[in-house]
């Protein structure tokens, strides 16, 4: 008994994500004109992920108890950089895609040793890169354009034996690659053990420095697929400062929503996606209702606020056990 309440404790974010996730789903799909087809789960899918992939990246550096306030501009970067090279044959089309989440892993790169090597404090740190990988953006995409390949784009986009979303299969694979090798290794332990107490990890002789570097590399990269599935949706590439701020705020509260702790620590890249699936999901609600779009904000709002006031419900017992014993 004691391991299954320990295991739903452990996964208590998670498992409300999810919860979250397909009570609003269900509503959705229940009341859309078409009900539940291929083409709804498509089209919630592909917008859906876009997000789950900044939420992902988000994840890996609020582990380390930090905020990364650049992934949208990386995201944003790399839909510019892909609308300019992913483009021509296969094998060209294929180093595009490779010089794309180089660029990605550049950037995550760039966040690390800022913040490992130059001490400064994540949020500070990547406001300044952030600023810089938007304005990259802006030199190469001052006005909306560029192209992507077609194929490659309908493959990603479209459905594999006309019922599974491409763009879901992708981010199980993405999740399958990058986040359970990285989680499950000596250096994701190290990352939480740093976002849960940095001192103490050091004084244990964790690799404290690795694994915060690793962490933003691989929030670079998992940022710069994102971008690089935006070119796929869009057929083209666009520096918009809004949609990047955007979908940086955006990835918080998914990560929030996901019940991934803010001060580090504690919780799941697999939260995260849901919390990003489920804030997706609000907007489709409203569309359904015929809600006015004004109104997205606010409902964006109360269900995050719910979800932030469960998370903190276990820190109060906590807190209130601990002065028991004051």
């Amino acid at each position: 008994m004691r391991e299954w309440r320990y295991w739903l404790s452990e996964r208590r974010g998670v498992l409300m994500a999810i919860g979250i996730f397909l009570v609003m789903f269900v509503i959705y799909v229940s009341n859309h004109p078409a009900g539940l087809t291929a083409n709804v789960v498509q089209t919630a899918a592909n917008k859906g992920v876009l997000l789950a992939f900044v939420a992902m990246a988000q994840t890996l550096v609020v582990i380390t108890a930090g905020i990364d306030l650049s992934v949208g501009m990386i995201f944003i970067l790399t839909n510019a950089l892909a609308s300019w090279l992913v483009l021509g044959t296969p094998l060209e089309t294929a180093i595009g895609v490779v010089a794309v989440l180089a660029t990605g892993l550049a950037c995550g790169a760039l966040n690390g040793l800022i913040v490992i090597y130059g001490r400064l404090q994540p949020i500070v740190a990547t406001i300044a890169t952030g600023a810089i990988f938007f304005g990259i953006a802006l030199l190469l995409r001052p006005f909306p354009g560029g192209s992507v390949n077609e194929e490659l784009a309908d493959m990603m986009t479209g459905r594999l034996f006309s019922v599974v979303p491409s763009s879901l299969v992708a981010l199980i694979v993405v999740v399958i690659v990058v986040w359970l090798p990285f989680s499950r290794s000596i250096i994701g332990r190290a990352a939480y053990a740093s976002g849960s107490s940095e001192v103490a990890a050091f004084m244990s002789g964790v690799p404290i420095r690795r694994a915060k570097f690793t962490a933003y590399m691989l929030s670079g990269l998992l940022a710069s697929i994102g971008g690089l599935f935006l070119t796929f949706f869009t057929y083209t590439g666009e520096a918009a400062l809004a949609s990047g701020n955007a979908y940086t705020l955006f990835s918080i509260a998914a990560v929030v929503l996901g019940g991934v702790s803010l001060f580090g620590g504690k919780g799941s890249a697999i939260g995260a996606i849901f919390g990003a699936l489920a804030f997706r999901t609000i907007g489709d609600l409203l569309f359904v209702f015929d809600f006015d779009p004004l109104w997205q904000p606010l409902f964006q709002g109360v269900v995050l606020l719910i979800a932030v006031s469960l998370g903190a419900f276990g820190l109060f017992r906590v807190r209130n056990r601990l002065e028991w014993f004051g």
